[in-house]
């Protein structure tokens, strides 16, 4: 920070600025680490509420679910009422229910909880964001995407270590507790660094019924996945809201077009096909990240019998590694453009789940660290280039939108892709820690498959034709970055 600072003496940081960076940054990394904190705790979870893995992944589906199909509601809501008050509310909401989840006695009260947590969450992305561009002049704006990028990947990364510090030390329910002082701090710092702002523009009406047909289906088609182990696939309640997600999500599509500009994703958008081919890409390599967050700590816990804590750490090489190739990713896309790199990270990604797949029981850890290792680079290169890809793609009028719609299919795509991991898994379970672990190589299996085809759509598709020229010159992009 101070370096950057020192290029540009006439626009050094002042302290109400670096106040209002460090505001954001705490804001980021609350945000961030909680997508991930939790999912070395699950099976603590699932003991002290006595619930079986099928029930307890709800808690990560529920926060993503409603973060990724609110996340351009809370967009639009910080545009009609201003950043400051929707980031308020949102840290309000999220920080509550936290305190109120930590708090939970049984599974339905803890998974609501969570689902509340997201539109907290949906809230205050669209206006950190928006902050911290806004409390930067347009020459230090690297350095605002640098401070989102770096503090959500560190957010990712540690996650997993203070998930597990906090379950084996305290409880599990201390992971929904300290989110409270920290968002009071974040709260706080920026209700003092951050002037109130005006909204912006004029307030178009916001796409109710698209955002609850969409949520909806997707819903709908997470509890016939969820169900069909126990339901069998046959049943009718599974063909019923297997029925109902085709329907909603084909009215969503009808609701959509409809509503012209106001629509939650506009004609323009999704019409662009350069844009929707980062979507495709999105929504196909999505199950990946999700379900090794989900089922490699899992594997750590049942299989190699670690601790919270241990597993946790065990993640290290996959979470290090994608943080650190996130902060390489933005300059090389900048240097070669979008395909090369969205199509080395998805490929990357599709290897990395591939090799992990293969995991058998009794393996050592160190049968996982390949994978690991170019699984989390993939994830560095891909999403954050993928979203810059998608963003440019675009008027810049939309950029803020288009990145919320790129990240509601990442989150679409990650907790319906998980929901068919863990039916894939669970239908195998007898009570046996190797079938266990059969389960999650052939979802892992399935998770590869999408990956490869994830892939080919960014090598044909995304970013347009990859030239001599590209490869040679430096070419500046817009770049951004998101939570997880």
């Amino acid at each position: 920070m101070e370096a950057a600072a020192a290029t540009a003496p006439a626009e050094r940081l002042d302290r109400a600025t670096v106040l209002a960076l460090v505001a954001m940054g705490v804001a980021v990394l609350v945000v961030a680490q909680d997508f991930t904190a939790l999912s070395v705790a699950l099976p603590s979870i699932e003991k002290d509420l006595h619930a079986d893995l099928g029930t307890v992944q709800w808690t990560i589906n529920a926060y993503a679910l409603v973060f990724g199909v609110m996340i351009v509601t809370g967009g639009r809501l910080a545009d009609m009422f201003g950043r400051r008050r929707a980031f308020v509310l949102g840290a309000a909401i999220f920080a509550g229910f936290s305190v109120v989840g930590g708090a939970a006695q049984d599974t339905t009260w803890l998974i609501a909880c969570r689902a509340l947590m997201g539109i907290g969450g949906a809230l205050m992305w669209p206006a950190i964001l928006g902050m911290t561009y806004a409390a930067l002049p347009s020459s230090k704006a690297g350095l605002a995407g640098g401070l989102i990028l770096g503090a959500a990947g560190f957010g990712n990364a540690v996650g997993p270590l203070s998930g597990g510090l906090l379950t084996d030390e305290l409880t599990w329910r201390w992971i929904f507790f300290v989110n409270l002082p920290i968002a009071a701090f974040g709260v706080a710092a920026t209700l003092r660094a951050i002037k109130p702002d005006a909204p912006a523009g004029e307030r178009e009406p916001i796409d109710y019924r698209g955002v609850a047909a969409l949520s909806t289906g997707l819903v709908a088609l997470l509890i016939a996945l969820d169900q069909s182990t126990d339901w069998g696939w046959g049943d009718p309640r599974v063909l019923g809201l297997a029925v109902a997600c085709g329907v909603l999500l084909v009215a969503f599509a009808v609701i959509e077009r409809r509503m012209g500009e106001s629509a939650l994703v506009p004609r323009d958008v999704i019409g662009n096909r350069k844009f929707a081919a980062a979507c495709v890409t999105v929504l196909l390599m999505s199950a990946v990240f999700f379900a090794t967050l989900l089922y490699l700590p899992q594997f750590m816990t049942k299989d190699l019998h670690y601790s919270a804590l241990r597993a946790g750490a065990g993640l290290l090489p996959m979470m290090g590694t994608f943080a650190a190739v996130s902060f390489a990713a933005g300059p090389l896309y900048e240097r070669v453009g979008p395909k090369p790199v969205v199509s080395a990270g998805a490929l990357c990604c599709a290897v990395g789940v591939l090799l992990l797949s293969f995991l058998d029981s009794g393996d050592h850890y160190s049968a996982l660290l390949p994978g690991m290792f170019i699984l989390g680079a993939g994830v560095g290169l891909f999403y954050s280039s993928v979203t810059t890809a998608g963003v440019t793609a675009l008027d810049p009028a939309r950029a803020s939108l288009a990145a919320g719609v790129v990240y509601m299919f990442q989150i679409a795509g990650g907790s319906v892709g998980l929901g068919v991991n863990t039916a894939i898994v669970t239908s195998g379970v007898g009570g046996s820690v190797s079938k266990f672990v059969d389960g999650i190589g052939d979802a892992f299996r399935v998770d590869a498959v999408l990956a490869f085809a994830g892939t080919a759509v960014a090598v044909l598709f995304v970013g347009g034709r990859v030239s001599a020229d590209a490869l040679r010159h430096h070419r500046p992009h817009l770049h951004r970055a998101h939570p997880g």
